[in-house]
């Protein structure tokens, strides 16, 4: 019975607000019109009344408005910056594309002008797909096989000097032997004019990228930064092919003779375009000429040459 009492006191003072708002909005309109009525008191308490409820709801729609605007405003900015970063994003992969084709251009202008150079060659162009882990300054794996006339001992080379030779052909791909492997052996010489000294280079697992030169005199003329380039002998590589700088000089384990520490003209480290030289139409080194004989020397060896003469059945 009291539950049901409060209920009908709070509906008379629902009813009664509604009647009092309905009231007020019935005096706002009529008094609204000031050009027609004349302002009374009555209008002016209405006016006063409904002042701080009038401010209120100004001030709601204006905050309403204003928290839309920044709504909007957030949802613009958040979808802007969603692509900008995508713009961002797209940029950082075309300028890495366009990093890696101004590299490739380089690599490929250095091989060309080699090519143009070397008019005693014929070169095919080749790129590096592959390295054995184990024998990682050993071996190189290159792009062109037996399809493209890729054949075995022909020499590998980039625009800066030698790398290495071919080794084993596969149909589209072919096993380079760098020069810095142990096992190679590539006959070189100092390009000075004044020294002209041969050696052969060969890797070493001390220094796997920096091989040695050795087989050189103790007291031969060769100088740190000497030019080393290939000496034509061996029936591999062509002579004149740059590999090198001396980088410095030790005796070796016998004394009597020393070993130079060749700096490579190549970087094996950033390997990554070569050409393989395919043909070569220079003309093989000059065989070594023996010394002139005294006459004394010269009479012993055609009495020891008639000797064996007569001895032979």
């Amino acid at each position: 019975m009291i539950d049901r009492l409060e209920r009908a006191r709070q509906s008379g003072r629902k009813i009664w607000a509604l009647l009092f708002v309905l009231l007020a909005l019935f005096c706002v309109i009529f008094f609204a019109a000031r050009g027609r009525f004349q302002a009374t008191a009555s209008t002016s308490t209405v006016g006063t009344i409904l002042a701080p409820f009038e401010m209120a709801s100004s001030f709601v729609g204006q905050q309403i408005q204003s928290i839309s605007a920044n709504l909007w405003e957030i949802a613009t900015v958040h979808e802007q910056n969603k692509m900008l970063k995508n713009e961002v994003e797209q940029l950082r992969q075309q300028n890495t594309t366009a990093a890696e084709y101004a590299a490739e251009n380089e690599r490929l202008r250095e091989l060309l002008s080699y090519k143009q150079g070397a008019h005693q060659f014929d070169l095919l162009a080749a790129r590096v797909i592959g390295r054995d882990t184990a024998l990682w300054t050993s071996m190189i794996v290159i792009d062109r096989g037996a399809k493209d006339g890729v054949r075995e001992n022909m020499p590998v080379v980039t625009g800066k000097g030698l790398v290495g030779h071919v080794t084993e052909v596969d149909p589209v791909s072919s096993k380079v032997q760098l020069i810095l492997d142990a096992r190679s052996s590539v006959g070189t010489l100092v390009q000075r004019a004044e020294s002209r000294v041969t050696g052969i280079l060969t890797g070493t697992m001390d220094n796997p990228y920096m091989p040695q030169m050795i087989n050189i005199p103790r007291n031969a003329d060769v100088e740190d930064g000497d030019a080393v380039v290939t000496s034509g002998f061996g029936g591999i590589y062509p002579k004149g092919i740059a590999v090198g700088r001396v980088a410095s000089q030790h005796s070796d384990d016998s004394g009597l003779l020393k070993v130079a520490v060749i700096e490579t003209a190549v970087d094996f480290q950033r390997l990554e375009d070569v050409a393989i030289i395919t043909a070569s139409r220079e003309a093989p080194p000059e065989p070594i000429q023996p010394q002139p004989l005294s006459p004394g020397a010269e009479a012993a060896a055609q009495i020891s040459a008639a000797q064996t003469k007569a001895a032979a059945p």
